[in-house]
């Protein structure tokens, strides 16, 4: 069974469409193993993101994502991490296929309403960046 880490970011959850996201997940057969709202402090947002450090998107991104609270979950199921890509869509959600979430919920490339990891590796890191074992069912 494959893990992944999902972020409903604040651009998101303040159009309240956090439980329209989570039921794509559901609906394409995720199961949601752990979730939590929080408020990232700027430290956190920096360390989540600092593989992007060098970027010149990096301030911003680290200010929009403490902007606001955000959603972060656990999805589980065959193949989840690649399934969550699709069903995030492009980045750029004005490249994002109709019909999902980006084309969807999200605003710009810089507000595109979620983040989910892009490898399996990246995916067990950031899982437990934001959750212990045993907060995980």
């Amino acid at each position: 069974m494959e893990q992944t880490l999902s972020i409903i970011k604040p651009d998101a959850v303040q159009k309240n469409v956090v439980g329209k996201i989570l039921d794509r997940f559901e609906t394409a057969n995720l199961r949601i193993a752990a979730s939590k709202k929080i408020q990232l402090s700027k430290e956190d947002a920096e360390a989540f993101y600092a593989v992007h450090s060098k970027r010149p998107f990096y301030g911003e991104l680290v200010e929009f994502m403490i902007s606001g609270p955000v959603v972060v979950s656990i999805l589980e199921g065959t193949n989840a991490m690649s399934l969550n890509r699709e069903l995030m869509g492009a980045t750029n959600p004005k490249e994002a296929k109709t019909g999902t979430i980006r084309a969807d919920f999200a605003d710009s490339i810089d507000a595109n309403a979620v983040h989910g990891s892009d490898s399996l590796q990246n995916a067990k890191e950031e899982i437990a960046f934001f959750f212990a074992k045993k907060d995980i069912c």
